[in-house]
């Protein structure tokens, strides 16, 4: 099975690149799974109900998330609906506390059935978060029984070091993973010795001529000055969608292939 992971959508540009060049994309490579990460879907933090709309009726079947998981009331109230099409990410320490799911099984208009698990790394981000191998272990455990045609995971990490530690502890036990949350894309997707797909961030979509997504001059201010301005999203010029596409061995669970995509929208 073919399963396409996109990483932070980010904002107005970040939806309008991705629903100009999903649909095409999907037909392409016939793939069989879209899930995309949401955490910036709105004006760069959180998300809402329509803009989740907007993102599934250009293709995307579901969503993780991140640190900014929990930015906007309407994303809390989103994750407290039943049938909600988000996960956060499942190493919150107040599990029964926490709005929202840490992972989803899905199944594919093929009824191939797939294992989503969100993540969230603790360097420069949450030291207060429960082990991400503990929770990631807990999860397996309690769907052992599931005969799963694939396991992926979005690892929403800052430090490229702790994204490693992580993949090789489950190289072989899950099918992929893609890692999330610095927008930049890293040129290291591979398939790791025991058969999962990896790589370290996928990158975002949005603005290209952007700080991850801000507006160039806010970052750069605020880095001359130390004065810090808000951020604000740059909603004009050229525009960049990242993706991997994971191609699964739905009989061994193990990836055949990992391919990263990148397409520039000039303006």
């Amino acid at each position: 099975m073919k399963i396409l992971a996109l990483g932070d959508i980010y904002a107005k540009l970040g939806r309008e690149t991705v629903a100009k060049i999903l649909p095409d994309l999907k037909k392409e490579f016939e793939v069989d799974l879209v899930i995309a990460n949401s955490e910036n879907l709105t004006h760069g933090s959180g998300f809402t109900k329509k803009h989740i709309k907007e993102m599934q009726d250009a293709g995307v079947d579901f969503f993780t998330t991140g640190n900014h998981a929990f930015s906007r009331q309407s994303s809390v109230d989103m994750f407290n609906e039943d049938h909600c099409p988000v996960i956060r990410p499942a190493n919150y320490p107040c599990k029964e506390r926490t709005p929202g799911k840490g992972y989803v099984i899905l199944e594919t208009k093929k009824g191939q059935k797939v294992l989503l698990v969100n993540i969230l790394g603790q360097a420069f981000i949450r030291q207060d978060l429960n082990s991400p191998l503990h929770t990631i272990d807990e999860i397996l455990e309690e769907n052992k029984g599931h005969d799963f045609d694939a396991i992926i995971v979005d690892f929403h990490a800052e430090a490229t070091a702790e994204k490693y530690a992580f993949a090789f502890y489950l190289d072989g036990k899950v099918s992929g993973i893609f890692g999330t949350h610095t927008h930049v894309p890293t040129a290291d997707e591979r398939i790791l010795p025991n058969g999962t797909a990896f790589i370290c961030d996928v990158g975002m979509s949005g603005s290209y001529n952007s700080v991850i997504g801000i507006k160039k001059e806010i970052a750069i201010h605020n880095m001359r000055t130390q004065m810090a301005r808000k951020h604000e999203p740059e909603e004009q010029g050229d525009t960049v969608f990242n993706a991997v596409l994971m191609d699964i061995d739905t009989k061994t669970k193990k990836a055949l292939n990992i391919m990263h995509i990148q397409k520039v929208l000039k303006k």
